[in-house]
């Protein structure tokens, strides 16, 4: 949570993409594989509907799909789905759909794609780094989801269900994992039927790892890189009659990272050497408890209750210059507490007319204890006095909306819905930042509110069994704020809420007797009041949320496709996008100031750039995965090889687009592979992801870079039972 930012604070064919692929429950015996594709589900819009024939963007994997692929948290997601980019530089990720999401770790700002657990939105853009385990699905939806994820998800959402306990009999697994950098992890799940309408279901997953760094010089403490990751969940499930469904979760992880290295974006050091004499500390702790409550009525409407309390606390201790000479650091621990409700009413599947109705309410609470937020830094260079910067206080937050969609048949081909959501917002920041050997301090007590409505209209077409179309408009908004307290002691500005109007199409078919899938999709975006963190215009030491004044566009074209032809299945992808902000002038503050820059009218000057047409950060052009395996019967068993090839084009740091200060970051191509042998209860995998040990900058943020992860690779058992 950057101490920083507070302070200021036909072509179609060829175009299918991404890795939507069946859902399955538990691993299959080799006799029973599938020859063709079973149905994928999507539950984002509260009721469950198959992709095929839903109007949205998004890309669905199971459990085993993920780990199939290499995909272990919500960084490696990037490497398997279109349009996704998600950069770790540190506490919190910047996790970005066609080129929305968060590009920079502040408290202030909304995230743009909303991650939520079991229904229950999770901490939005830190305690990123929790690791899957004992997964049933992953669903990602792109675009803005203004009826159901509602405010902030203007870029997407993603919805991550966690196996539930069920009445199957007594089961699960356990599994053993020893790769390179030392890396062991052990993880495994059992399920508990209790008695014929109790069960359970506990799960558990542990990593230790070495760190990919090489280091130079004496870290004052901590382990720059070093992982233990630690993580335990048990859920009961709770059906005493047809009627009545109730399931409880709760997960607790400790995730010590062991310090973020990194080092300057000019550094002549090789990418995973860094040298440094300051402190070194990653290391979040996170409590949740989900509450699933679900009753049908004799009518068939289905009331539905999800009850979420998160608790987390995070400490960093970190180089802010990336050297072994100077002495610029930063330290916090903030604690954060996210309390939400959801009421959803359901109508039955069957009939011309269905809808959904709900009400959500979420009390976010972020702290930062006196003392435990402070950076180390010179006055100026030519003036090497050493002084601290301290913040503590409240930044506490609140949500109340209330949603609806309705969907008619038109007629037996033809579906109309028509969503919306009204969304009330407060923030406010009680907080006190100070310089005490400079004698300086301020309060700030600031409050800001907002109402917004957003949803959608859309109209679907079902030509016959095979082939779905739709078109649709979408309303997106992310809510304003409060920038924060600052150096300059300049009485901070609030920023205004950030609306997208979508304009989407889409044609989805199955082929070939089922054996194929795919989907394709184009996009429009318009954004009004763009959202930007940058160095004030008329007070350049400031960093501050500020809005675009002109349109900011976003448009693109996505397709996806999944095969299954007896033992050999591919899922292969391409996203093509282009984004260019709208008007605004802009003052670098990595360059010297040369006078006024005003955000509308400039003037242009050395330091003051119009911006005007530059790229989102963290917005590839293009994007593309590919993914095949094939199952080879030996006896009783098979053996399955499987390759995953992704590719992602270069894209932009900050939106001043300034190569020589290290804005791009080069294309990558990452290539993971693994090879499985299955044979009654037990499951051997070689794995390796980035098999070509490729070096690249995953992230910069503040004048350093973050290297992504190199070559790894080891060997998987599981056991089944």
């Amino acid at each position: 949570m950057s101490g920083k930012l507070w302070i200021s604070t036909s072509v179609a064919a060829l175009l299918w993409c991404g890795a939507a692929h069946a859902q399955q429950a538990q691993p299959t015996a080799p006799e029973d594989q599938a020859t063709t594709l079973g149905d994928v589900v999507v539950t984002a819009e509260r009721r469950t509907t198959n992709l095929q024939t839903t109007a949205v963007a998004a890309s669905v994997m199971s459990g085993e799909e993920l780990q199939a692929k290499g995909v272990t948290n919500i960084e490696t997601l990037q490497f398997s789905m279109p349009s996704v980019t998600v950069q770790n530089s540190g506490q919190g990720n910047s996790f970005n759909v066609r080129g929305i999401g968060k590009t920079e770790n502040s408290s202030s700002i909304g995230v743009g794609v909303i991650t939520y657990r079991d229904g229950v939105a999770v901490f939005p853009a830190y305690f990123q780094n929790e690791p899957f385990f004992d997964i049933q699905s992953l669903e990602l939806l792109r675009g803005p989801q203004g009826t159901f994820a509602g405010q902030n998800a203007t870029g997407g959402a993603v919805f991550i269900t966690e196996k539930n306990p069920d009445f199957g009999g007594l089961g699960g697994y356990v599994t053993a994992q020893y790769g390179n950098y030392n890396d062991v992890r052990l993880q495994g799940a059992i399920n508990l039927p209790l008695t014929d309408t109790l069960a359970a279901r506990l799960a558990f997953n542990s990593e230790n790892r070495d760190s990919f760094y090489d280091v130079i010089g004496t870290p004052s403490r901590g382990r720059p890189g070093v992982l233990d990751s630690k993580s335990v969940r048990g859920s009961l499930l709770w059906t005493p009659n047809d009627q009545l469904r109730v399931l409880l979760k709760s997960d607790y992880t400790i995730n010590d990272m062991g310090g973020y290295p990194a080092s300057p974006y000019n550094s002549t050091l090789p990418l995973h050497t860094i040298a440094t004499n300051g402190p070194y500390a990653a290391k979040d702790e996170t409590a949740r408890t989900v509450l699933n409550v679900s009753y049908e009525f004799a009518n068939g409407i289905t009331l539905r209750s999800i009850s979420g309390a998160q608790y987390g606390t995070t400490m960093v201790r970190s180089d802010l210059d990336g050297t072994a000479t100077l002495p610029f650091t930063f330290y916090d621990k903030v604690e954060q507490r996210l309390l939400s409700q959801e009421f959803t009413l359901v109508s039955p599947d069957d009939g011309r007319l269905k809808w959904v109705v709900g009400a959500y309410y979420q009390d976010d609470l972020i702290t930062f204890p006196p003392g435990q937020f402070v950076t180390t830094q010179y006055v100026a260079p030519t003036l090497p006095i050493l002084y601290d910067t301290i913040l503590d206080g409240e930044n506490p937050k609140t949500t109340a909306a209330g949603f609806g969609q309705i969907s008619y048949d038109l007629t037996d081909a033809l579906e109309l819905q028509v969503g919306g959501r009204y969304t009330r917002s407060t923030v406010e920041n009680n907080a006190k930042f100070a310089a005490p050997l400079l004698g300086l301090a301020l309060v700030q007590n600031d409050r800001y509110e907002e109402d917004a409505f957003t949803g959608k209209i859309a109209l679907n077409w079902t030509l016959d069994d095979n082939n779905f179309l739709y078109a649709f408009y979408a309303r997106g908004h992310k809510a304003g704020g409060l920038n924060g307290p600052n150096l300059a002691f300049v009485a901070p500005k609030p920023f205004d809420g950030e609306d997208v109007d979508d304009f989407e199409a889409g044609w989805k078919a199955t082929l070939f007797d089922g054996h194929v899938r795919t989907q394709l999709g184009a996009y429009y975006d318009i954004y009004k009041n763009f959202q930007i963190i940058i160095g004030d215009p008329t007070t350049a030491s400031i960093t501050s949320i500020l809005n675009v004044t002109g349109d900011t566009k976003i448009y693109g074209l996505e397709a996806s496709a999944q095969g299954r032809f007896g033992g050999f299945g591919f899922d292969a992808g391409l996203s093509l996008a282009h984004s260019e902000l709208g008007t605004f002038y802009g003052a670098d503050p990595r360059r010297a100031r040369t006078g006024a820059c005003d955000q509308n009218t400039g003037p242009a000057s050395g330091n003051c750039v119009n911006l005007e047409g530059n790229a989102q950060t963290y917005a590839p052009e293009l994007t593309v995965s590919l993914g095949a395996e094939y199952a080879f019967q030996i006896g009783n068993a098979t053996l399955t090889p499987r390759i995953d090839y992704s590719h992602i084009s270069e894209t932009w740091t900050t939106i001043f687009a300034n190569e020589a200060l290290g804005d791009k970051l080069k294309a990558r191509d990452i290539v993971n592979a693994q090879l499985t042998y299955d044979t009654g209860d037990w499951r051997l995998q070689a794995y390796s992801t980035n098999l070509g040990d490729l070096e690249y900058i995953a992230s910069i943020k503040a004048g350093l870079r973050y290297a992504g992860a190199p070559r790894q690779y080891g060997v998987r058992l599981t056991k089944n039972f």
